[in-house]
């Protein structure tokens, strides 16, 4: 029996997620068996399929339902015939505001054995975190529509940014850059966007201020996405607003060769409440139950939540066992230009990790 049981709510969702879903959970049960702990996996059938049969993407109780455990692991939502704004305002937003998950972390790392599509990109070129404010910003409830379906028609969308918000971002990503390299790039867009930007560029200042031995950078964001492509291997720590980083971090996975392979965690730093674990890529309702979809991104995801739960051992182990499966194997899936299937990924993945660790130790 573990010293240490954690339990995690599970939502595996639509299409791939119910795949590479357990898949990621059989590596995470063999990293804790090796390490000395375990999981208490409790499934949950929240889904865009549950919304076209019941009205609801998770009950009324949901949040109560999710507030026990100590995290949750997500898989993917999407599914044909439901708009994806019911299921991002019927699951992922309501859990990501209820429990406070106002980060949302993105790692942008090349991985050994995967060439990145930009030339001149060495291994390992690339290599830094996005933190995205996840709660505020421009995706708020505030606006309507009006005179629908006449010449006339109007939206209007409201951007919210508080000071707590804004602040609270900017503080957990110059943690990080504390912790890493000492460069924080700040995204803006104040010469366009006259209010919440420029008073975003302000709490950064002032910020920045108090932390002279870092080396604080503004860029527009444009700019900001041109370097992405242009020169990565600048970058160490960037903070973005809840739409910017949002962009950013699909591009910053396309850089790093594929966006199956990348991860996100929904943080609350307090933890206060549980955190909340997924990859990047959606259903995928075109490769659903065939077999095909790549794992990776969703073993990722649960690397950050090892690393979130205090097995720093384990999460380098599990991240290594990926790489070496992406650099000394043929082992990969159709989106990385192999053959392999998710079982067989999966396999190789588990064979690695329980290989490597012993003779770590």
């Amino acid at each position: 029996m573990s010293s240490t049981t954690h339990r995690i709510a599970v939502i595996p969702g639509d299409g791939i997620g119910k795949e590479v879903v357990p898949a990621a959970q059989r590596v995470l049960d063999e990293a804790g068996r090796l390490f000395g702990f375990g999981f208490d996996w409790a499934p949950f059938d929240w889904s865009c399929e549950r919304y076209t049969r019941s009205g609801r993407m998770m009950p009324e109780d949901g949040l109560d339902q999710l507030r026990e455990f100590d995290q949750i692991f997500l898989g993917a939502v999407g599914y044909p015939g439901v708009p994806d704004h019911v299921s991002l305002w019927g699951l992922l937003i309501p859990i990501r505001r209820g429990f406070q998950q106002y980060i949302n972390l993105r790692p942008i790392k090349l991985l050994r054995g995967i060439d990145s599509p930009l030339r001149k990109v060495p291994e390992g070129g690339i290599d830094f975190l996005v933190v995205r404010e996840n709660n505020e910003g421009e995706y708020s409830e505030i606006g309507g529509r009006l005179y629908r379906g006449t010449p006339n028609e109007l939206a209007v969308q409201e951007s919210v940014f508080t000071r707590v918000g804004v602040e609270r971002a900017m503080r957990f990503a110059i943690g990080l850059a504390e912790q890493r390299a000492g460069k924080l790039a700040s995204a803006t867009k104040s010469n366009g966007i006259i209010h919440t930007m420029p008073f975003w560029d302000e709490i950064m200042r002032e910020l920045a201020a108090k932390h002279p031995q870092l080396e604080v950078s503004e860029y527009h964001i444009d700019a900001l996405s041109a370097l992405f492509v242009l020169d990565p291997q600048r970058f160490d720590v960037i903070v973005a607003s809840n739409l910017f980083g949002d962009i950013l971090t699909d591009l910053g996975a396309a850089i790093i060769g594929s966006i199956g392979i990348a991860p996100s965690a929904n943080l609350n730093p307090e933890k206060e409440f549980p955190s909340m674990f997924e990859p990047v890529h959606g259903s995928a309702p075109d490769i659903a139950g065939q077999n095909k979809a790549n794992p990776l991104g969703q073993v990722w995801a649960g690397v950050m939540m090892l690393e979130h739960l205090g097995h720093q051992d384990a999460a380098d182990a599990v991240l290594g066992a990926v790489e070496h499966v992406l650099a000394e194997t043929d082992v990969r899936t159709p989106d990385l230009g192999g053959k392999s299937s998710t079982e067989e990924v999966t396999e190789e993945l588990l064979r690695t990790l329980t290989t490597q660790v012993p003779a770590a130790r």
